[in-house]
């Protein structure tokens, strides 16, 4: 993650987002670099956050990698060598993204639409749609999971498995680079060497839920985070760039709006860092927080997409008509960060899981 490797980066943003191309080239580069490998939760959100200010959408798909990697060093370090073959194909450069969102499941990871068909082998067949694949393109294991009666069965498939189809769908407002496509499975098998967990329908406390949850929770969130970083300082070059005639040609940098603007939003990313980097801190110190860890990392993902969605609109009023223009970088920004009110934990559910830890489940 040298300031070279990141200028590279950031030099090719735009025209992956212009083009709708996914970020081969990215990719590349920071497998070379090491990227792809296992490291502690903390390190991970620092480094994505600082790359998510250089390129929003490289950051968001190859986060969903290093959210499949940070759930096997979860279980690992938690005494569950399950996924350690995971680590080890992580750490030889293969890429793993995520299959897990279905068009109509608003249960997320507690239920599923997609059928996983027993073979006797031990392995499973799955059937169904999965929606928003990122790494689409070049993901070489796929993370799926489905229904077997009252059981939900996770495995990971290889690239080069029969029965799944990738569709050429992915045309979006923003974070076009992620290439985040349908992937159709049509009794796709993954063998019993593969599958990672079988657990009842309906949440869980399993180790391999928190992982999940608490990975892409803190990552998506520093992702955003980066957003707002990047937005941040295009504001500052702005008013410091622009003047204003009225007041005679002086800097807005000295426009007591403008600086309130720019000091409201500072105020506000100023806040996220404390509450990202201690709770991944103490994911991977396996703190016990009991109860409170999903309020927790669904609040922290919260409150980092709405504040960076925040800043970038204070960004864009600081910038003026300038950054309206499809050409501006804020203007990608603006585009990019509207994305997070999709991810999991949507806001419903974010308030629904802190009144059930303050109130108790509903009747």
């Amino acid at each position: 993650m040298t300031p070279e490797l990141l200028d590279r980066i950031r030099s090719r943003a735009a025209g992956y987002d212009r083009d709708n191309a996914f970020f081969w080239e990215d990719l590349d580069e920071l497998r070379a670099a090491g990227y792809l490998a296992p490291r502690p939760l903390l390190q991970v959100a620092r480094e994505q956050r600082l790359l998510a200010a250089h390129a929003p959408a490289t950051a968001l798909g190859i986060n969903m990698h290093l959210v499949w990697v940070g759930v096997a060093r979860v279980l690992a370090e938690r005494g569950d060598d399950s996924l350690v073959w995971l680590l080890e194909e992580a750490e030889a450069g293969e890429l793993f993204a995520f299959g897990n969102s279905e068009p109509g499941n608003d249960a997320v990871l507690f239920d599923s639409l997609t059928r996983a068909e027993p073979r006797p082998d031990g392995g499973y067949a799955f059937t169904g749609t999965k929606i928003f694949t990122s790494l689409s393109p070049a993901w070489t294991r796929l993370g799926v999971f489905g229904r077997d009666g009252d059981r939900l069965v996770h495995g990971f498939l290889t690239r080069d498995t029969p029965g799944w189809r990738s569709l050429d769908d992915w045309d979006t407002l923003g974070q076009r680079a992620t290439q985040s496509h349908t992937t159709v499975l049509e009794g796709a098998v993954v063998p019993a060497e593969r599958i990672a967990r079988i657990l009842p329908v309906g949440p869980s406390a399993d180790p391999f839920v928190f992982g999940i949850f608490a990975n892409f929770l803190l990552l998506i969130g520093s992702v955003y985070a980066g957003i707002a970083d990047r937005a941040l300082e295009l504001a500052v070059e702005a008013a410091q760039r622009r003047t204003s005639h009225k007041n005679d040609g002086a800097s807005y940098a000295v426009d007591p709006d403008i600086r309130w603007r720019i000091a409201d939003a500072a105020l506000a990313l100023d806040a996220l860092a404390p509450q990202l980097e201690t709770l991944a801190a103490d994911v991977d110190g396996v703190v016990d927080r009991g109860a409170d860890w999903f309020r927790q990392l669904t609040g922290a993902k919260h409150r980092a997409t709405e504040t960076a969605r925040h800043v970038v609109d204070q960004a864009m009023r600081v910038a003026g008509g300038g950054g309206y223009r499809s050409s501006s970088e804020l203007a990608r920004l603006q585009r990019d960060v509207l994305a997070g009110i999709y991810h999991p934990s949507d806001t419903e559910s974010v308030h629904a899981t802190v009144a059930a830890n303050l109130l108790g489940p509903l009747p």
